[in-house]
């Protein structure tokens, strides 16, 4: 009973994937279909974690916790974070002895180009970059 139990344990978590959003603007559907209703919508590069695909059809759980359904082609593999905190630093090097390039708010979505030790290089789908600590997203 227990190797049952690893093994079925072991597969949910390995069915959970790390995906983000490609495309400009996404909708959140309240389930697996376009007659279902827009429960809110996500920019490019927002991170999501599928926790069950169906067909076409992605289930999801966000940075939040909150459990939405996306159409799979408009996902990618791209490597992105969001911001977790409600003002965050993005700054023109690793390190907090740069100078600050902008502040962001909790819920700013970013792709990541380079990693160095805790520090996060990214980019806004606007084109904004610059450097964000590993502690302050998602």
């Amino acid at each position: 009973m227990l190797t049952f139990l690893l093994v079925f344990v072991g597969a949910n978590i390995v069915m959970a994937e790390r995906l983000s959003v490609n495309a400009d603007i996404a909708n959140i559907r309240s389930g697996p279909d376009t007659d279902d209703a827009v429960i809110w919508q996500v920019e490019r590069y927002h991170p999501l974690k599928v926790v069950k695909k169906q067909g076409s059809w992605c289930l999801f759980v966000d940075f939040e916790g909150d459990r939405g359904w996306i159409y799979s082609a408009l996902l990618a593999e791209t490597k992105t974070i969001i911001v977790k905190n409600d003002k965050c630093n993005v700054r023109s090097g690793p390190g907090t002895d740069n100078d600050i390039r902008f502040t962001v708010d909790r819920g700013v979505p970013f792709k990541v180009l380079e990693e160095k030790g805790e520090w996060l290089h990214v980019v806004h789908a606007d084109g904004d970059q610059g450097w964000i600590h590993r502690s302050l997203v998602w």
